[in-house]
């Protein structure tokens, strides 16, 4: 029998508390999400820009709906059974409200955690000021309190041109003291700053990798302190990439070389199987 939201969200937060480090692979859609648990990642999270690039579109709020976000979350839930946590944009409105709205339907999709970020999507005012920012989180901690999620508070300074390490602590750490569970500044420039950000805050510290170098290994990650490791859109770049080496091959040179590496309809049909939920 498929484990429950509540199971789920057991093994999730279980998984932040265990010594180390763990990676949270970002599937784009059901298929992507059985072969990533047939490969052995322990839990999945969504990709906003991952979704983005099958859809042919800009990976932003006004690009993406809530609710085509939450039917690509939607479907990867039903796909396995691992925890999958979620890309929740901005919570897809500037009020608080309508991050706890966005938490409310993330759990009631059987998603068991989800991303609030302070980024508005207004290139003239990129980041939500400090005390609007804090009010967000805090409204979305409540919503997600009492229910299977676990709450991830994210500062884009760094996505932003805003690499003021000092204003991301400030951010993170009062994003802490309003309830979320986990932290995240996508694009911290180095270890160093990696490992000053994990020794700064009292909660676990996702970071990505893949989003640009350097790259630094798992090991490297755990030494500094960080907790999760996620890779956003990379595997999906990633798969873009060999679709792209292919094709251009086909089209520009006549040969069909490229396509030796593929894997055999067979060897993905297997993995599906073996990554689908009981």
């Amino acid at each position: 029998m498929p484990a429950s939201p509540a199971e789920k969200a057991e093994i999730f937060r279980a998984l932040h508390a265990a010594p180390g480090a763990f990676v949270v692979a970002n599937p784009w859609d059901a298929g992507t999400a059985k072969l990533m648990a047939a490969l052995g990642f322990p839990a999945l999270a969504t990709t906003s820009a991952g979704l983005a690039f099958a859809l042919g579109r800009r990976d932003s709020a006004a690009d993406l709906s809530r609710a085509e976000i939450l039917d690509n979350a939607a479907a990867i839930v039903a796909g396995t059974d691992l925890p999958v946590t979620a890309d929740l944009e901005n919570g897809f409105g500037d009020a608080p409200e309508a991050c706890a709205e966005t938490i409310r339907a993330a759990a009631a999709v059987g998603l068991v955690g989800g991303s609030i970020e302070d980024a508005t999507g207004d290139p003239a005012r990129p980041i939500y000021d400090f005390g609007h920012a804090v009010e967000r989180v805090a409204a979305a901690a409540e919503a997600a309190r009492g229910l299977p999620f676990v709450l991830t508070a994210r500062t884009e300074n760094h996505l932003n041109g805003r690499d003021d390490l000092d204003d991301t602590l400030r951010r993170l750490q009062a994003f802490s003291e309003a309830g979320a569970e986990v932290l995240y500044a996508p694009g911290l420039p180095d270890l160093a700053a990696i490992r000053t950000v994990c020794q700064a805050l009292d909660r676990p510290v996702n970071v990505v990798m893949g989003l640009r170098a350097p790259f630094y290994s798992v090991a490297e990650l755990a030494e500094a302190g960080v907790k999760r490791i996620s890779v956003g859109g990379a595997f999906a770049r990633a798969a873009l990439g060999g679709l792209l080496a292919a094709a251009r091959q086909v089209h520009e040179e006549g040969r069909f070389d490229a396509l030796t590496a593929a894997p055999t309809g067979a060897e993905i049909f297997g993995l599906l199987e073996a990554g689908a939920s009981s």
